[in-house]
């Protein structure tokens, strides 16, 4: 499911607004915490970061489910592409890869998203998955246009 954006002309800022773990708050609507943040490079020298993030889901109400997500994001051509691999309890994994690429006046992002599910939960989770691609798109959008810095300091915001 690839979704894509241009971003106003700017410095080499982008790359870092989607390669920050902590980033994902505030540009993700699920994502409310980052934790146990590992960097380090793999067997080929690329930039890799390990970490938890929390997901947020509303069920009922008041009611909540914080969901702890396993991600594992490669800096796969640095400035220009990003792999993260995602691993969920319930057997959920997503794997999303994130291309930057000058365009006359800006940046264009487009991100590619490969969601597996058990059966019962594919429809929601491919329901969510857009969401959050859509959402994250047009925040990035909105914050690039406004030059505001992704600090990770607010909560419960999405990259495209």
């Amino acid at each position: 499911m690839p979704a894509a954006t241009s971003l106003p002309e700017g410095d080499a800022g982008w790359a870092w607004q989607v390669s920050d773990p902590f980033s994902y708050v505030g540009l993700s609507p699920l994502i409310v915490a980052v934790r146990d943040v590992r960097a380090g490079h793999d067997a080929q020298g690329r930039a890799v970061a390990r970490y938890v993030a929390v997901e947020r889901f509303r069920l009922v109400g008041p009611v909540r489910w914080d969901n702890p997500i396993r991600v594992r994001m490669v800096a796969t051509r640095p400035g220009e592409q990003l792999v993260s691999e995602v691993r969920s309890p319930g057997r959920v994994s997503l794997r999303a890869v994130v291309d930057l690429a000058a365009v006359a006046g800006g940046t264009r992002v487009r991100e590619g998203v490969i969601a597996e599910a058990p059966v019962p939960l594919r429809r929601f989770v491919a329901a969510k998955a857009r969401e959050v691609a859509a959402y994250r798109a047009a925040e990035l959008t909105r914050r690039m246009a406004a030059r505001q810095p992704v600090d990770g300091s607010c909560a419960d915001d999405v990259v495209a």
